[in-house]
């Protein structure tokens, strides 16, 4: 491999030459050869949106030039569409104030911006970090990285499996089935409104999440090192939020207390509580899926789902609630990244939280497997689940919970009786009613009617 020479305040680094990260960058990589997980393509992208607002502020402000706050500008629009990617090799196990991903970025921009150039008009400190210190650029990237991949990800993602819940919903109207409660026996339910449940969870989690972004609009950016704006003009704080909601297309806006934008990060611990709330709801909708199509003989078997690939090396013909599995292990995984999320948040000592890099890794990987995870279930089972109606009426029918409708006619206690009976003597509810003279036959019929219990 061929190597150049760069420095930083440090000394002199042999760098890669065909990387366009400079000495920073390169201490950090052989400084911290530690697991195989990398700052986030989010979080990358992220500080490229703040950089150029960054730019676009200072230009405003009379800080900057046009030509180079063009040239800020025009590589990191590359970064966002993803031409630099294998520029940015930092582990996520770095610094806790990820300022060796800032000078990854910082250097990258100066870099490519003085090739395109053709001279050296950026410096990674001087121009593309002008008016902003580590401390206000990774929190800021956090927030913007966070609600675009809630937007971009998650909403649609969750929209989209709303949406087929209502379809199914619509399909099964009318279908009565057995209700549970405790795992046993329960009085009748509607397939449908069984349905509408699994819906209307995600439709709140969905408000929750959303509900959720308003601290994450808030930005970091004009704090500078400790929250006092050192070396940031008046007005850059203010300026910068609203080119950063320029170029995203969502309303951002300057956090108005910066010791707390630094300090503190209970807006993502926050957030990331609606997406453990979706994430309990799942594994109970990919559960209630999984025990309803299961058997296929010894089972409940209410409901048919796709049967997708083998589910067995030894025994043949053996399908398995794959997608379901899939979905719980994911909820299992966001959970574990809440408490996470919670614990490094708790670690904001005096002026500076320096565990950012582990909350937003495990933040964006919540979400990204929660919107991928939502996705393959919709179409690889979801939009397959089928009633099956023979068995829900047989089971139905069977409930000896239905012996709740004749609490009006014979009362509780004799009603308790009725079902005893019928479960001990293996006989229908209408035999024992008859059989300890509750009502006679015709009388059971006439007010025993499960279908109209829903």
């Amino acid at each position: 491999m061929e190597y150049r020479i760069e420095h930083d305040s440090m000394g002199e680094m042999r760098v890669p030459a065909d990387s366009y990260w400079g000495a920073q960058t390169q201490r950090s990589y052989q400084n911290f050869p530690i697991g195989t997980e990398k700052m986030p393509a989010e979080i990358i992208r992220a500080f490229a949106v703040l950089k150029k607002a960054a730019a676009l502020a200072n230009h405003r402000l009379g800080k900057l030039d046009e030509k180079r706050c063009a040239l800020i500008g025009q590589v990191c629009e590359e970064i966002r569409r993803g031409e630099l990617d294998g520029q940015f090799p930092l582990a996520v196990w770095q610094t806790g104030s990820g300022t060796q991903s800032n000078m990854n970025v910082n250097e990258v921009i100066a870099n490519r911006g003085n090739e395109i150039a053709g001279e050296k008009l950026l410096h990674p400190n001087d121009t593309v970090n002008m008016s902003q210190s580590s401390n206000d650029t990774f929190p800021t990237a956090m927030h913007i990285a966070a609600v675009t991949a809630i937007r971009q990800q998650l909403i649609p993602a969750l929209d989209a499996m709303i949406a087929e819940m209502s379809r199914l919903e619509k399909e099964n109207e009318g279908v009565v089935k057995s209700g549970r409660t405790h795992l046993q026996d329960a009085v009748p339910i509607a397939f449908s409104q069984e349905i509408s449940g699994w819906r209307s969870m995600l439709e709140k989690c969905k408000g929750m999440i959303l509900d959720s972004e308003k601290g994450l609009t808030e930005l970091a950016l004009g704090g500078t090192a400790v929250g006092t704006g050192l070396n940031a003009p008046a007005g850059f704080a203010e300026e910068a939020a609203k080119a950063v909601s320029e170029l995203t297309g969502y309303q951002f806006r300057t956090e108005e207390n910066k010791f707390h934008a630094l300090s503190a990060k209970d807006a993502v611990v926050y957030s990331h509580g609606a997406l453990k709330a979706l994430a309990a709801d799942m594994m109970k909708i990919a559960n209630d899926i999984r025990w309803l199509s299961s058997g296929p003989r010894c089972g409940l078997g209410e409901i048919f789902i796709p049967e997708n690939e083998p589910g067995s090396s030894i025994m043949p013909g053996k399908v398995n609630p794959t997608q379901c599995e899939a979905v719980t292990m994911v909820a299992v995984q966001v959970m574990g990244n809440d408490t996470a999320v919670g614990i490094a948040a708790s670690q904001g000592n005096f002026q500076l939280n320096v565990f950012m890099p582990v909350i937003i890794y495990n933040y964006l990987q919540s979400v990204r497997l929660l919107a991928d995870a939502l996705n393959s279930f919709r179409i690889n089972c979801v939009c397959g689940i089928k009633a099956n109606r023979e068995k829900m009426n047989h089971n139905l029918h069977n409930s000896l919970m239905l012996v709740t409708a004749l609490n009006p006619y014979i009362g509780y206690e004799n009603a308790a009786k009725t079902a005893k009976l019928a479960h001990k003597e293996n006989i229908s509810l209408k035999e024992a009613c008859v059989k300890l003279g509750f009502l006679t036959p015709e009388r059971f019929d006439e007010v025993f009617h499960p279908e109209q219990m829903v």
